[in-house]
């Protein structure tokens, strides 16, 4: 057994960013720290919060692209309309294969 091994505690684990309790399968381990998990929610937010951070460092017309959809995708989130019933599915759908 590794050092690793005996920081990592067997079954429910605790997201490090929402707070939420998962099955192992479903965190994510840092390298050099498996000590912390992050779920796979939290995974993609934070890499979505990456490429904004690295567009901002980076301009290109891809980045201000992206910056079109993330304002898009605020909008959406400030109203609410992903909770609709109908329109609400259509745009959780569309956001899996956005930036």
């Amino acid at each position: 057994m590794t050092a690793a091994d005996q920081t990592v505690p067997p079954g429910e684990s605790v997201c490090w960013c929402c707070g939420g309790e998962f099955g192992s399968r479903d965190i994510l381990r840092l390298g050099q720290h498996p000590e912390v998990g992050v779920c796979l929610q939290c995974a993609r937010f934070l890499q979505r919060r990456a490429v904004e951070r690295e567009d901002e460092l980076h301009p290109s017309p891809g980045a201000r692209a992206r910056a079109v959809v993330r304002r898009g995708r605020d909008l959406v989130i400030s109203h609410g309309w992903q909770q609709r019933p109908i329109i609400g599915q259509l745009l959780r759908r569309i956001d899996r294969y956005l930036p």
